[in-house]
């Protein structure tokens, strides 16, 4: 049944004091608002608060990065903020282009090396080597490292397809037995790309990717999940407003008790 709940738990309300409106559909936490800035913001002192809670009872945390244009704004503040204690942290990343070498303009170990690896010396940083030679046995070398431990924090945008990480419609799974596969790129994500700037048609775009799936980021602890500017406006009201299937894989964020969406005036423009 989808419907949407007024959610006024006194718990949650530090969380939620710069949002402009919030509620729940299903499961899923959604929070609204203004602009963009104050959703990195929020975002980067929920994230910073759960990582220091989570070492305070563990002695590292493991945590799933996005990559793309919505993280941009986030991974700065929470690196600004500061008061992580980073050698106690373990990085994982959520998705690379098959044959990408490491130092390519739109490599997502480049994207990660440079605005997160550098800045804050993490204990260690797994990343999924795109270019190389036996990609299925770099997805079993990825899985056992991501099964080593619990995923304590993901964090990750939304597709214009409703893709989550390389998840699109076509291959994406809700009960996937796999941790990490090899998958064929829709034309729609492959248009994204070209979109944001990240290749400069969609010839140059690769057909094939690695991807952490559905089920293994639905098992992190905690997932925030940024979803703003005017272009996510349509799949985000499919997220929220259609049935949960994987037409629109996001909308298994709707189950999803520990995760938040975050959405500007923008993004949440076509919400009933």
């Amino acid at each position: 049944m989808r419907f949407y709940k007024a959610f006024y738990e006194s718990e949650m309300c530090k969380q939620m004091l710069a949002a402009t409106n919030f509620f729940r559909v299903d499961d899923l936490l959604v929070q609204i608002y203004n602009s963009e800035v104050e959703i990195a913001q929020d975002v980067a002192e929920i994230a910073q608060e759960h990582l220091q809670q989570v070492l305070k009872e563990q002695d590292t945390a493991a945590v799933l990065l996005a990559t793309g244009n919505s993280q941009l704004k986030f991974l700065d503040a929470l690196i600004a903020l500061g008061g992580v204690d980073w050698s106690r942290i373990i990085l994982f990343h959520l998705d690379e282009y098959l044959g990408i070498t490491a130092d390519h303009s739109a490599s997502f170990r480049r994207y990660l090396r440079e605005r997160v690896e550098k800045r804050v010396e993490p204990k260690k940083f797994h990343y999924i080597e795109g270019d190389i030679l036996q990609p299925v046995a770099e997805c079993d070398r990825y899985t056992k490292l991501l099964q080593a431990q619990p995923i304590d924090l993901c964090c990750l945008g939304v597709g214009e397809n409703g893709h989550l990480a390389f998840n699109d419609p076509a291959v994406a799974n809700f009960q996937d037995p796999y941790a990490v596969k090899l998958v064929k790129l829709d034309t729609v994500n492959r248009q994204q790309q070209v979109r944001t700037g990240h290749f400069a048609n969609l010839e140059t775009v690769p057909q094939y990717a690695f991807t952490v799936t559905i089920s293994t980021i639905c098992s992190a602890k905690k997932i925030l999940c940024l979803a703003p500017e005017k272009r996510k406006a349509n799949v985000v009201k499919q997220m929220l407003e259609g049935a949960i299937s994987t037409d629109c894989p996001a909308s298994i964020l709707r189950q999803q008790s520990q995760a938040t969406l975050f959405l500007d005036v923008n993004s949440a423009s076509l919400l009933s």
